[in-house]
């Protein structure tokens, strides 16, 4: 794809995303970080143990969250004692951090997703929650992240779908399955119709929202082996850890029970001078 067609494709992904995250996007019901105790634990634990690792080593933290959402994590990050910068691509989430968390933390809205990628300056630890599959280039805006990182400070990613090609069949069928029997009672059906439809022609609509979005379906998921491979150019250390993940709380039981993994985050730490 030329620079040009990028940054047009770029652009979409944003707009289509100020459509759907509303002030009214239920995020809990489709994001299974969320809906789960376990997998929110998860994360939570993760990310405050960044935190506290930080404060005692230099007596402060700063975080910068790239996607916020409705500030599920911001919360947890927060009450760990950090100094929170977000940013939002929707107006709606960026209006509703504001009033939920006041001047509690500094609320951004990055229009085009990667304005944020342009200051000067550095935070301890950068953030995202089921951000990465959303990027066109997310190599290329990971690499602009980590400009973004003081000396010593880390990088904490979570909750993307890992590359297709490495999955397991097993896994990747067990995933789409739950999937569409989540799907089939989410209404909108004209909507999920013509999306599964295209997916099965392997054909992409760059005016539909739900191929802008959720588009990493038809690229095969997010290549966690080439993040793990830029990233250890710039960190000390560098941790790929992946799990079973999907939306319905029945399907996320039973596949726990199994060695199936579906979905992946990243944890860079120690970056380099």
């Amino acid at each position: 794809m030329s620079q040009r067609n990028s940054r047009n494709h770029a652009e979409a992904v944003v707009a289509a995303q100020e459509i759907n995250y509303t002030d009214e996007f239920d995020y809990d019901n489709s994001s299974p970080h969320l809906t789960h105790d376990n997998l929110r634990t998860m994360v939570e634990t993760r990310m405050v143990k960044l935190v506290e690792q930080t404060l005692a080593r230099q007596g402060s933290c700063r975080v910068l969250e790239v996607g916020a959402g409705h500030g599920t994590f911001t919360r947890s990050v927060l009450d760990a004692g950090a100094q929170i910068t977000v940013t939002e691509t929707s107006t709606a989430s960026a209006d509703y951090l504001r009033r939920t968390f006041g001047d509690a933390i500094e609320v951004r809205f990055d229009e085009t997703g990667e304005e944020i990628l342009k200051t000067e300056e550095r935070w301890d630890i950068a953030v995202m929650t089921s951000v990465l599959h959303h990027i066109p280039d997310y190599l290329a805006f990971l690499t602009g992240l980590t400009g973004l990182v003081a000396p010593g400070g880390s990088i904490f990613t979570v909750q993307d779908p890992l590359y297709y090609p490495r999955m397991s069949k097993v896994a990747h069928a067990a995933d789409r399955a739950t999937y569409f029997a989540w799907r089939l009672v989410q209404g909108n059906y004209g909507r999920g119709l013509a999306t599964r439809l295209r997916r099965l022609r392997g054909t992409y609509d760059d005016a539909a929202p739900s191929d802008l979005v959720e588009y990493h379906v038809m690229r095969d998921g997010v290549d966690e082996v080439a993040i793990e491979k830029q990233l250890s150019e710039s960190f000390e250390s560098v941790e790929i850890f992946r799990y079973w993940s999907t939306q319905a709380k029945i399907w996320q039981r039973l596949g726990e029970r199994t060695r199936m993994v579906t979905t992946f985050g990243v944890e860079a730490t120690g970056r380099r001078r």
